[in-house]
């Protein structure tokens, strides 16, 4: 693990908001590191015309490359690494694990963005908070030695079973039809077939598959795909309002030295005012950083 280095800033995301954090905090000679995964929703954008300076108009995915280039040409670290969580440190840091390398930094700035599209899995947007959540960390505790189960494939429903393995009695890895992860655990069982439905009465009782065979299980963990916003929110304790992070007019998150801006905050969902809300965030972490 390579975390030798103390950032400064490490800024999660690389879109309109995240890009324009980095340039603003570089050129006031701040150690800044950006981290992005996958697709940003910019790049859906297949022609943009309402925004300065490009006379006939670009596509979202030119304009995301460009910002990235943007950010390297003048010195920004940019990874591309899928993030796993945030972890406060002691004496006012953060860690930032992705699946490669952790890192630690003196202030963060979440810039995400949205999910596209929750799991459309009959019963789970019923069985909220009923059984079914969203953060490990958050809910674990509630299940002590009883059976669960994650659900995803990818890298995040590893981490997140992995913050359940000393609290649970057994955990399911349900894939969903996807490929079997690489995981070993004596109390971790893995399941691959496709899911018909989720059902209980007044909480989570049972997992139908479409083979209609079922696995009884008392609490549900959603982790398909990769980390968003929310989830990443939700570990630290940060405050969201309909699963946007609540900021200030600073772009501050109610932790000490994590701020947020994008599409993440809501609002309007434009390029303009996700620079705007990266560059009000870029220019408060050099103003927090003179005076830590």
């Amino acid at each position: 693990m390579n975390y030798k280095t103390l950032y400064d800033v490490i800024i999660i995301g690389a879109g309109p908001a995240g890009i324009s954090a980095s340039l603003y905090t570089k050129r006031a000679n701040k150690k800044a590191l950006v981290i992005y995964k996958n697709e940003s929703n910019l790049e859906y954008a297949k022609k943009i015309e309402n925004f300065y300076g490009f006379e006939h108009g670009i596509s979202g995915k030119d304009l995301y490359k460009i910002g990235i280039k943007q950010a390297i040409n003048i010195g920004v670290e940019v990874k591309e690494e899928e993030l796993l969580k945030i972890e406060q440190e002691g004496n006012n840091k953060f860690k930032i694990i992705t699946t490669q390398n952790e890192y630690i930094s003196k202030t963060v700035i979440i810039a995400i963005g949205t999910k596209k599209a929750k799991s459309n899995i009959k019963g789970i947007k019923d069985l909220e908070g009923k059984g079914i959540s969203y953060c490990a960390i958050c809910d674990g505790f509630f299940y002590r030695n009883k059976d669960v189960s994650v659900l995803g494939s990818g890298n995040y429903a590893l981490s997140e079973t992995n913050d359940l393995l000393n609290v649970a009695k057994r955990i399911t890895i349900l894939t969903n039809g996807e490929k079997a992860p690489e995981f070993r655990a004596d109390n971790v069982d893995i399941i691959t077939k496709p899911i018909e439905e989720i059902k209980g009465q007044s909480r989570v009782e049972e997992v139908v598959f479409k083979d209609k065979t079922k696995l009884k299980t008392e609490g549900i963990f959603i982790a398909q795909g990769t980390a968003g916003s929310t989830e990443i929110a939700k570990k630290l304790g940060i405050l969201l309002n309909s699963d946007k992070i609540v900021v200030n007019e600073k772009m501050e998150t109610n932790i000490k030295g994590i701020y947020a801006c994008g599409d993440c905050t809501g609002g309007l969902l434009q390029v303009s005012k996700a620079v705007y809300e990266g560059t009000v965030a870029g220019l408060q972490v050099i103003n927090y950083l003179k005076n830590e």
